[in-house]
């Protein structure tokens, strides 16, 4: 073979005649002969096998050339050829390759074969990529994601066909062919073609898809075998990178394709390459390639997760990263060091340079916590979470991150918050502490085991030999000073000094001279120079002949100084030498060495201990701010809070029960994902419990939801009852045995708690709504044990048994057929009315509460109910009468001793004022259901008999003929309908009759009991005792209940004691009262309303508590008309009580929800509030009106305020009225059109501006409104702010110049009519029929506020707003006609009565 062949740039260049034996292509066969060649090629293929290539090239070239005009079928088949040529040179090559006599011409046959066969094979494969991709875009998917089949019929299995490619790719490539080329050199060509082919079907969209996962590894595996075998390595990371700047879902394909590489190829340098590009990207560039970004952040991020070990060596090149302005590409850095520490640098077995390492990215995540984008922080705690459950995050660090992740639950970002709460419930699933201790528990034991480590090394230190010092050392130390000691001593002394050292020498006569060294060397210890230098004189006095004062006969500075370092150095090298002659002790080594274990095990539980009680303490705080995150707006958070109560639950941490009582109201969530997540937790904590067997998981149910009903207050029993009933509806196999247990304990069989019985009769209650038979089947029991002859001991659990029987009655089932009811001689109601009588003459603090819910059970459950409670109150009243009688339990305490006898009972004796409180108790206990008896079970048993009636009738006088029926239809519906209401408002005025004229009739005993309750209530000063006056008095309210005449004679006397009690109970008792009398009689209390209003200012917070929960519930019911008293709420926004606040919060957000009201309120508000009477400060002003105009949204309202307030400037009296009214304008959201109606207003404040209270908040108006504000807006701001500026400084008088009177007119008029008369809209002036001649300026009732209006004569000003005439949907005040007076009835139920009809 004379040629070779030469892989072509561009396809048209082998038609071009080539160089010296360059293989050039001779024949390009045209379409319609291409078959026919094809036909030759697969024979030539059969009988010669690959090499016939070699001949068949111009026919394989054809097809490319022509590719656009060639038929699909041609295309396949040279497809399907040419991947058999390779395959088959795949199979021939082994042994040619092995060969070692193989000559030049073989060699450079086979070798013009492999390159014909893989460049057309990857020329055809591009051809046929490309038009699949076309194809896929013209042809828009059908359903299942399958495409249409116009015109594209043999590329729909191009996927697979595209995979065998590959694979007989990968299979000649993986031979050593490189032996083919001279030197084994492979051209760059050659290797081109095959990458460019796989790069082309890597941009193919759908290559990251699953379906494509085949194609995907083939194309990754040949790119392997290139980057190993014929040097693409840095080919391959250059297009890497390319790739991923345009194509953003390939970056999961090559982390995956650069992993393989890395590993199974081991090609690790590839991944520094790569890292190595990315990391030198500017944050510039990275900032215009946004998707380019995104690309490399995911990449960066996969290959982190994918071959972690792989990138600590290239981290310092990403790192770098964490400094750019790019937030994603610093997420990803993270999650890379995420990895890393998950799983590299983790565990105890790491050197120096791997802890070093560990602690750098530690912090170095634990910075970005803290970072600007709210992204990086919540991906930051995720990879906190994800090491803290690989257990991963070192002891040292959790109380440092546990801190930062609690600071979290505060960051503005909502993901932040929830990945902080995930991270938080990570660290208490995970942590090392005990968490079932509080930090209250853990002080103690801390306090014991620091005290215990104190006196060990105490006691230690005192053992322990002092460090050895040499003398030599310590002499050289002290020398200087010492010696200036020697030569003061030397001076001449004072006759004092002398007498001092004759004393000296007097005490030490009787030592030796042995003895007098030491205190001289112990003197010098203790830097005691003066007293060892003296007494170092004196001794060469008392033993001359000693040899260690010897030299002092000359006694000069050095004699003295050298006798001291005799003396001090000797004595030391004595002790050593003393010490050196002992023989040695390894008993004590052996117990110093245990005594040290010791002290380093009590130093660890010490540190345990510290930490343990620092974890408590950021979980406890944890705990409080996820327990207030329950009820936020955003559901997905609390969906995280109530998840991490559920896991604080299962690891029982303290407290933990917290969180889960405070989520249990969210059942009654209008969100349905909240409601289900709160159910779920409730489920997988109470209701799936663990056990071996039935019944131990029946007893761990009962004692999980017991525990949650101690101390439960009536709204998470309420909240409960839904759980509990979603239980027993469900059919749960543990039903039967859950009941069982519950009665054990109520019965007492198994030895219980008090708390534990009554919470188990409460549960059987909550079944009993789910299945009547649970309770209605024991009511004997429940009789016996809770109400039978003990019931006098324990009130409290006859009160929850009496709870558990009201499960079974109608008024909680809601029947629809006749009334379950049970006769009056049944055992349930003997034992109940013995038990409240016997309980009228005793003490007991829990009888009312049992007594209340007891008459509550007669009337839903007895026959005739009024018959069995009025033997009742004979009863009681006989047994009471005994007792005064009798002189049974008298109270010695006479300040408690009160006259209770009534007017038939005059013989003075004295009755228990608190037997003769519960007595009144029960009257009104007892009117009070007597009343809801009539209305609700007389009214519902009489419809129900009426609707039988009637439908009886109906059957019997039903027509025989079809036609009659028909024609007589709409007749009988409109007569039947006329009927029915007509029956309905006969039965409601006999229950009226009924409750005027009978219940208080002089037979009826509740009459007898009503002078005595006004006896008491009018006369506090006789009847003074606390429980009696609260008893009579809510008693008096139950009674004014019955009928309209008993609540108008008694009506003054309530708000008497409302205003002049002296007992704070009583207050807010009659505050709840007149609430209901309120929505019962509105025409009788509506003169009361400022009565009601005055308690809002009660000077104890829990009435001004109750004062404002009853007026909310009044307004936002309508029963209350909405006026100026409102402003009595808007001062509680100031209440120096958090939960007041929250409740007038609460109020005026609700009162925002309807249209208008707060914006027609604030005018009058603003008057009242800056009333001078009133004395409110500025700041209390300003907070409260802050949050009133945040309700104040829509433009035009703005518009109308603004016109309302400036008004109001010329009424005002005082500067500080002036100042309220500037600062009320500054807080509106104001906008082009109410600045303009601000500078229409301009005469009406303008004189008012030298106080810099009116300048300075009108000047910020003028910087809110700069802001954003287009040129021409924002000039004629600045023009109205150096107005403001010129007359704040010089005065009105100074700037209104001619030239300023200029001005006006171009506005549209003299600033004067500007203000006098406001032009209205049209429409606005079209409304003349409230009888206004011309539109009045704003006014109100207050004094001081009233704008004169010349034109009207009426005796009381209306409150009237111009805005109110110009716009239809803010008129919501009344006319003075629409206005109800003390007189006019408001004629709701009549009202009512038409609507209904």
């Amino acid at each position: 073979m004379s040629w070779d062949f030469f892989v072509p740039v561009c396809v048209g260049d082998l038609v071009k005649s080539g160089g010296i034996n360059q293989y050039v292509v001779q024949d390009v066969v045209s379409p319609k002969q291409l078959p026919t060649h094809l036909s030759k090629f697969k024979a030539a293929l059969r009988s010669q096998g690959p090499m016939c290539i070699l001949e068949h090239f111009d026919t394989g070239y054809s097809v490319l050339q022509q590719c656009s005009s060639v038929e699909l079928g041609v295309k396949e088949d040279t497809l399907e050829l040419l991947v058999q040529v390779v395959s088959g040179l795949a199979a021939s090559l082994p042994a040619l390759l092995l060969s070692t006599s193989v000559s030049a011409a073989e060699r450079k046959e086979n070798l013009n074969a492999v390159k014909m066969s893989v460049y057309l094979l990857c020329k055809l494969t591009e051809t046929f990529e490309s038009d699949s991709y076309r194809q896929s875009i013209v042809t828009a998917p059908g359903k299942g994601g399958k495409k249409g089949k116009g015109g594209g019929e043999g590329l729909l299995q191009w996927d697979s066909e595209r995979e065998k490619v590959l694979q007989v790719l990968v299979q000649l490539l993986q031979l050593d062919i490189r032996s083919l080329w001279s030197l084994s050199l492979v051209e760059e060509e050659f290797i081109s073609c095959v990458t460019c082919c796989c790069y082309k079907l890597l941009e193919n969209p759908t290559i990251s898809h699953v379906k494509s996962k085949p194609t995907r590894d083939c194309i990754i595996h040949l790119l392997g075998v290139l980057i190993k075998k014929y040097n693409h390595l840095l080919g391959a990371s250059v297009k890497v990178i390319q790739l991923l700047q345009h194509f953003e879902q390939l970056s999961s394909v090559f982390a995956q394709a650069v992993s393989v590489w890395s590993t199974e190829y081991g090609v690790r340098s590839i991944i520094g390459e790569v890292i190595r590009e990315i990391g030198q990207r500017s944050s510039e560039e990275l900032a215009r390639e946004a998707s380019g970004v995104k690309a490399f952040s995911s990449f960066i991020a996969e290959l982190g997760a994918l071959v972690p070990e792989l990138m600590i060596p290239n981290i310092s090149v990403l790192i770098t990263h964490l400094e750019g302005e790019s937030h994603t590409m610093r997420v990803a850095v993270c999650e890379v060091l995420g990895e890393i520490l998950v799983r590299v640098l983790c565990g105890d077995r790491l050197d120096e340079s791997g802890k070093a390492d560990r602690d750098r990215f530690f912090d170095t995540l634990q910075e970005h916590l803290h970072d600007t984008h709210s992204h990086v922080r919540a991906r930051v705690l995720q990879v906190y979470a994800r090491i803290v459950n690989s257990k991963a995050l070192p002891l040292c660090k959790y109380s440092e991150v546990m801190e930062l992740a609690v600071g979290r639950l505060m960051d503005k970002s909502i993901n932040a918050v929830k990945s902080a709460i995930q991270l938080l419930a990570a660290f208490i699933a995970h942590n090392p502490y005990s968490c079932k201790l509080s930090s209250a528990d853990l002080k103690k034991p801390l306090e014991k085991e620091t005290t215990k480590l104190r006196e060990m090394k105490e006691k230690l230190e005192g053992k322990a030999p002092v460090a050895v010092i040499k003398a030599s050392e310590l002499w050289a130390a002290m020398e200087p000073e010492l010696l200036v000691t020697v030569r003061a001593e030397l001076e001449p002394t004072s006759e004092a000094e002398q007498q001092e050292e004759e004393d000296v020498e007097e005490d030490k006569e009787a030592e030796d001279d042995r003895a007098t060294a030491v205190k001289v060397a112990q003197f010098l210890r203790v830097n005691k120079y003066r007293n060892a230098v003296r007494l170092c004189i004196r001794a060469h006095g008392c033993f001359p002949e000693s040899e260690m004062f010897a030299s002092l006969s000359t006694l000069t500075p050095e004699t003295l100084m050298d006798t001291l370092a005799l003396i001090f150095k000797g004595s030391d090298e004595d002790a050593s030498e003393l010490s050196q002659n002992l023989p040695p002790i390894p008993q004590k080594e052996a117990e110093k060495e245990e005594e040290d274990g010791e002290l380093k095990k009590q130093e660890m539980l010490v540190q345990y201990l510290k930490d343990t009680e620092t974890f408590a303490l950021q979980v406890e705080r944890a705990i409080s701010v996820i327990n207030a995150m329950l009820y936020w707006k955003t559901t997905s958070v609390v969906q995280e809070a109530v998840q991490f109560c559920v896991t604080v639950c299962e690891f029982s941490v303290a407290n933990s029960v917290s969180g889960v009582r405070k989520m249990l109201p969210l059942v009654w969530s209008t969100d349905a994902a909240i409601k289900d997540a709160v159910v779920q937790a409730y489920r997988r904590l109470y209701l799936n419990p663990q056990g071996d067997t039935i019944r131990l998981k029946a007893h761990t149910l009962v004692d999980s939801l017991s525990e949650l009903m101690v101390d439960a207050s009536l709204g998470t029993i309420q909240c409960l009852e839904e759980i509990v009933q979603e239980f027993f509806g469900s059919g749960s196999h543990l039903q039967s045995t859950v009941v069982q247990v519950l009665w054990e304990r109520f019965t007492g069989k198994r030895e219980t708690s008090g708390l534990q019985r009554r919470a188990a009769v409460l549960l059987l209650g909550m079944a009993a709504r789910a299945e009547r038979e649970v309770v209605l089947s024991n009511l004997d029991t429940l009789c016996s044990v809770a109400l039978g002859e003990k019931v006098t001991e324990d009130f409290l659990l006859a009160r929850d048994s009496v709870l558990t029987i009201c499960s079974i009655t109608d008024h909680v089932r809601q029947s629809k057929g006749a009334p379950f009811r049970l006769p009056q001689d049944h055992q349930l109601f003997t034992c109940l009315t013995q038990a409240i009588a016997e309980g009228v003459v005793m003490e007991d603090p829990y009888w009312q509460s049992f007594m209340e819910q007891a008459v509550r059970l007669l009337y839903f459950l007895a026959e005739s109910p009024d018959q069995l409670c009025s033997r009742l109150l004979q009863r009681s009243a006989r047994l009471l009468l005994d007792q005064i009688a009798e002189g049974g339990d008298v109270n010695k305490d006479a300040g408690q001793m009160q006259d209770g006898s009534q007017e038939s009972n005059e013989q003075g004796e004295q009755v228990n004022c608190v037997c003769l409180a519960q007595l009144l108790a029960l009257c009104g206990c007892v009117a009070f259901w007597q009343v809801s008896h009539l209305e609700r079970s007389v009214s519902a048993e009489l419809r129900r008999r009426r609707g039988e009636t009637e439908e009886r009738e109906e059957k019997e006088k039903r027509p025989s003929s079809k036609a009659k029926q028909a024609a007589n239809e709409s007749t009988m519906e409109e007569e039947l309908g006329l009927m029915g209401a007509s029956a309905e408002d006969t039965e409601a005025e006999l229950i009226r009759k009924i409750c005027e004229t009978e219940l208080l009739a002089e037979e009826n005993l509740l009459c007898a009991f009503l002078p005595l309750l006004v006896r008491v209530c009018s006369s506090p000063g006789r009847y003074s005792h606390p429980q009696l006056t609260t008893a009579a008095c809510l008693a008096l309210s139950q009674y004014m209940m019955i009928s309209p005449s008993v609540c108008e004679e008694n009506i003054r006397l309530m708000f008497t004691v409302l205003e002049r009690s002296a007992l704070p109970v009583v207050r807010a008792n009659g505050m709840i009262a007149l609430g209901d009398l309120t929505v019962r009689f509105p025409n009788i209390l509506e003169p009361w309303t400022q009565n009601l209003y005055a308690r809002l200012s009660d000077e104890v917070p829990s009435v001004r508590q109750t004062a404002v929960t009853v007026l909310t519930q009044l307004v936002l019911k309508d029963v209350l008309k909405v006026k100026g008293q409102v402003s009595e709420v808007a001062v509680l926004l100031i209440d120096p009580e958090a939960h007041i606040t929250s409740l007038a919060l609460n109020f005026f957000n609700e009162l925002a929800s309807k249209d208008n009201a707060i914006y027609n309120l604030l005018p009058d508000i603003i008057s009242r509030l800056s009333d001078p009477e009133r004395g409110m400060t500025s700041e209390d002003f300003n907070t409260i009106m802050k949050q009133l105009f945040s309700y104040i949204t829509k433009e035009r309202q703005t518009e109308s305020l603004v016109e309302k307030l400036c008004q109001r400037f010329r009424t005002a009296k005082t500067e500080r009225q002036w100042c309220d009214l500037a600062m009320s304008l500054s807080l509106l959201s104001m906008c082009e059109r109410g600045f303009k109606r601000l500078q229409e207003c301009w005469e009406c404040y303008s004189d008012k501006l030298t106080e810099p209270g009116v300048y300075q908040p009108l000047l910020s108006i003028t910087a809110k409104l700069r802001r954003g504000a287009k040129v021409q807006f924002k000039a004629q701001v600045d023009e109205f702010e150096k107005r403001l500026t010129a007359v704040h400084t010089r005065g009105l008088e100074n700037v209104e110049s001619p030239e300023m009177d200029e001005e006006n007119p171009k506005e549209g008029g003299s600033s004067e009519k500007t203000v006098t008369r406001t032009p209205l809209p049209t429409r606005g002036r079209a409304r003349t029929k409230r009888g206004q001649a011309k539109p009045s300026v704003s006014g109100h009732g207050d004094d001081s506020f009233v704008t004169p209006q010349k034109s009207r004569k009426s005796k009381k000003p209306v409150i009237t707003f111009s805005s109110d005439e110009e716009e239809d949907e803010e008129d919501a005040v009344m006319a003075e006609s629409e206005t109800p007076k003390v007189t006019t009835p408001i004629a709701r139920t009549s009202r009512r009565a038409r609507l209904r009809n």
